[in-house]
C-alpha cells in the first residue's frame, strides 16, 4: 500500500493534537504502520502548530514534505495558506473557514486577508471550506471543531464508520465522547 500522507495544521489550543493522537490511534487499530511528529511552536500563545500523520504497510520517516500531503486538515484559513504548498497536486484541503487573527493582526500591524479560500481554489487546490465551528458549537462546544473535520477526512478514508466512534470513544475524555459523537455524525452527514 502506498504511504498516505496528512497534515494537520492550526492554531494553539484549537485541539489539533487529540485530533493527531485520534486519527494515529484508529489508524494503528486497522494495522497500518503510523508515524507521527509534532511541532508545536508557538502553541501556547495561540502560534502555528502542525502534526504530521503518515501511514501504510511500511512508513520511515514521520516528516511530511513539500508537494507530498495527500491531505491537509486545516483548523484555520491562513494556516490553510501558510501549509497550502505540502499538498500533492491530487491532493485535498479541508479547511475550518474561522479566522484567528495573527499577531500582526492583533497589533495593527496587517489586516487579515478577505479572499483567503478563492486563492487557494485560484491556484487549482481541491478545497473543501466548512464551518467547523459552528457544527461543534450546534453539537454542544466549540471544542469539538478537531472532531468536525476528521469527519470530513473520515469521508475520505477506506476505514469503516463505526471505527471512527469507536477512536473517539478510545481517545476522548469520557465526559465529551457524547458530544464528539454527535460533532462527528454533524459532519459526517452533511
Amino acid at each position: 500500500m502506498k504511504t498516505t500522507n496528512i497534515m494537520i495544521v492550526g492554531v494553539g489550543g484549537q485541539g489539533s493534537l487529540l485530533a493527531s493522537k485520534l486519527l494515529g490511534s484508529l489508524l494503528l487499530d486497522e494495522g497500518y504502520d503510523v508515524k507521527v511528529s509534532e511541532v508545536h511552536g508557538m502553541s501556547q500563545r495561540g502560534g502555528s502548530v502542525v502534526t504530521y500523520v503518515r501511514f501504510g504497510d511500511k512508513v520511515y520517516s514521520p516528516i511530511v514534505g513539500e508537494g507530498e500531503a495527500d491531505y491537509i486538515l486545516s483548523f484555520e484559513k491562513l494556516e490553510a495558506a501558510r501549509w497550502a504548498s505540502c499538498l500533492a497536486k491530487s491532493g485535498r484541503l479541508i479547511v475550518n473557514t474561522q479566522e484567528i487573527d495573527p499577531m500582526p493582526v492583533l497589533i495593527g500591524k496587517a489586516t487579515y486577508p478577505t479572499d483567503v479560500l478563492e486563492e487557494l481554489k485560484a491556484k487549482g487546490l481541491a478545497v473543501d471550506a466548512v464551518d467547523a465551528l459552528s457544527l461543534a458549537s450546534a453539537a454542544g462546544s466549540a471544542k469539538a471543531v478537531n472532531t468536525v473535520l476528521l469527519a470530513r477526512l473520515a469521508r475520505l478514508l477506506d476505514i469503516p464508520y463505526e471505527k471512527w466512534l469507536a477512536a473517539i470513544e478510545k481517545n476522548v475524555k469520557p465526559r465529551f465522547i457524547e458530544l464528539n459523537k454527535t460533532a462527528f455524525e454533524m459532519s459526517y452527514r452533511k
